[in-house]
């Protein structure tokens, strides 16, 4: 009888194996409402989790017929760094690059703030915090802080697990 031997690339990825499957949710934020579709998929060779989001924005004033914004990423661990790195690619162009800044003892609060953001004025910083409720649900807040100012809640959204991937 062979016994199943957790390997160290298991144990480094264990916080992130929550995330694996199809996710739905619903987001609000300053200016917006919106549908999330969200899947998270562990990808070449289980080196990377790769994320594929949609948000449906619902219509309001400023776009009457609502809004569609797709974004796609990977998540890898640095070995030099010993921390996560999530890189965001959004339909705006924007391509932002987050490393984790902390990770509560229980693994069920992850923070990750912007090292990098492209095509954005100089100065600007993102923060994306995952905070798990139970085995199927899940709050993200995303946060932005315009230069010399301090961070600003622009959406949070709740997940529910619609399918897993483990």
């Amino acid at each position: 009888m062979a016994f199943a031997q957790t390997t160290k690339k298991d144990s480094i990825w264990a916080p992130m194996r929550f995330f694996i499957g199809q996710w739905t949710g619903k987001s609000e934020g300053t200016a917006d409402k919106g549908v999330y579709e969200r899947t998270y998929k562990p990808v070449l060779n289980d080196n990377f989790i790769e994320v594929n989001n949609k948000t449906t924005f619902e219509p309001m004033a400023e776009q009457p017929k609502g809004e569609v914004h797709e974004d796609m990423g990977f998540i890898s661990y640095d070995k030099s760094k010993k921390r996560f790195v999530l890189r965001q690619f959004h339909i705006e162009s924007f391509v932002n690059t987050y490393v984790m800044d902390s990770i509560s003892p229980d693994h069920k609060t992850m923070v990750f703030v912007s090292d990098q953001i492209e095509n954005i004025k100089p100065g600007w910083r993102a923060r994306e915090t995952y905070n798990i409720i139970n085995e199927n649900e899940f709050v993200e807040t995303f946060e932005l802080a315009e230069p010399n100012k301090d961070f600003e809640v622009y959406k949070q959204g709740r997940m529910t697990r619609l399918a897993t991937g483990r």
